[in-house]
């Protein structure tokens, strides 16, 4: 999905500006009567138009046959950081971090607290994003000094480049390392037993989890609907020098693609879904997370083999809970009985001399099913 765009800014120009004199008015024409036009019929509303259509209640879903775990029993997964990352500092609604040998200040909702590090630190930093304080809202960076157009990072094996977008993004989402880190040592089991799981990976980006999993051993399908996301995921395969392993790269709408794959009767053992709040697919198809999840989630249901390793759903709207996303995998996976984790991925502040104190960044939501109880 291609992220949002702002409506263009209004002209400035007042609506009601008053006419330059251009001399005396000339004399109006006589005035015809007005023509009666027929009056348009009553419009009327069909039930679909007014109540769209709902697919059809699946019994088990208020039955025993729901996947244990409890929405309220919360695991909050933390990533302390690694030799390429760290969050350096947050507080005052921004967040200090390091990719790589760059560091970066870019704002951030979530840090409503005061910050650790001087501001003498923060003004060290090499680029700061200004601009739409919303998450995929865009701006731009500020570079007190000249930069290279693209850097250097990797979680081992994956090499991949870092770079500066117009929506603040970098091109890796440092949280994730804890589902990579998961979905690693499942893959890993799964290949120990002799399989060669496949896996699918919606809204992809930039490929980093399709690397980690392709790596472990898995066959990949990655699809993201932006050409350019594509492009940079091949670099990144090239540079980690991957070139070999088994991934599709797929430029398409997430939802036509499940629903295509569906009819294909394609089947896949473990799914990743990263879906944002809002995009559009690339023939213009408009993506709604609360309104669009829970069809492509009964997708994804369908999708799954009948020895699955797994489902894996990240959100980024942490206005919302991740309970609600809970229960509507819960519905879903119906009947398939298994288990639901559920919670936050945090950032963890990275050790300062000045303070013992280490706060957790809330980042996103998820929720993972598995076949079983696993960790």
């Amino acid at each position: 999905m291609d992220r949002p765009r702002k409506p263009p800014k209004n002209s400035g120009r007042p609506t009601d500006a008053p006419r330059r004199d251009r001399g005396p008015a000339r004399p109006a024409a006589a005035a015809e009567p007005p023509r009666r036009s027929p009056k348009p019929a009553p419009r009327v509303e069909t039930a679909e138009a007014i109540d769209p259509p709902r697919p059809p209640i699946d019994p088990a879903a208020f039955s025993g046959a729901r996947a244990s775990g409890d929405a309220l029993a919360a695991i909050m997964l933390e990533t302390d950081g690694w030799a390429d990352y760290q969050l350096l500092d947050s507080g005052f609604g921004r967040k200090l971090e390091r990719y790589g040998h760059i560091r970066i200040v870019r704002p951030e909702e979530q840090a409503l607290w005061a910050p650790r590090l001087s501001e003498a630190e923060w003004a060290r930093a090499d680029a700061v994003f200004t601009g739409d304080v919303e998450e995929e809202g865009p701006g731009r960076w500020r570079f007190p000094k000249p930069l290279p157009e693209t850097w250097p990072m990797s979680f081992d094996p994956v090499k991949f480049s870092c770079r500066f977008t117009s929506f603040r993004h970098t091109g890796v989402f440092p949280e994730q390392v804890a589902h990579w880190q998961w979905m690693r040592a499942a893959i890993g089991r799964a290949v120990a037993a002799g399989r060669k799981p496949r896996l699918l990976n919606l809204f992809g980006y930039t490929g980093l989890a399709s690397l980690v999993a392709a790596a472990a051993g898995a066959e990949v399908t990655h699809v993201d609907a932006s050409k350019k996301s594509i492009a940079w995921a091949r670099e990144n395969q090239g540079e980690s020098g991957l070139d070999h392993l088994p991934i599709r790269w797929i430029c398409d709408d997430a939802m036509k693609f499940v629903q295509r794959d569906v009819r294909r009767g394609a089947r896949y053992d473990a799914i990743v879904l990263d879906p944002p709040k809002y995009g559009r697919g690339t023939n213009g198809e408009v993506w709604q997370l609360f309104e669009h999840l829970p069809e492509m989630l009964r997708a994804c249901r369908t999708l799954l083999s009948d020895d699955p390793i797994g489902l894996i759903l990240t959100v980024y709207a942490m206005r919302s809970s991740y309970a609600s996303f809970h229960e509507l995998t819960a519905e879903t996976m119906a009947g398939r009985g298994g288990h639901l984790a559920s919670g936050e991925l945090f950032l963890r502040e990275a050790e300062a001399a000045a303070t013992p104190v280490r706060r957790r960044l809330a980042t996103s939501l998820w929720v993972r099913w598995t076949p079983e109880e696993t960790r």
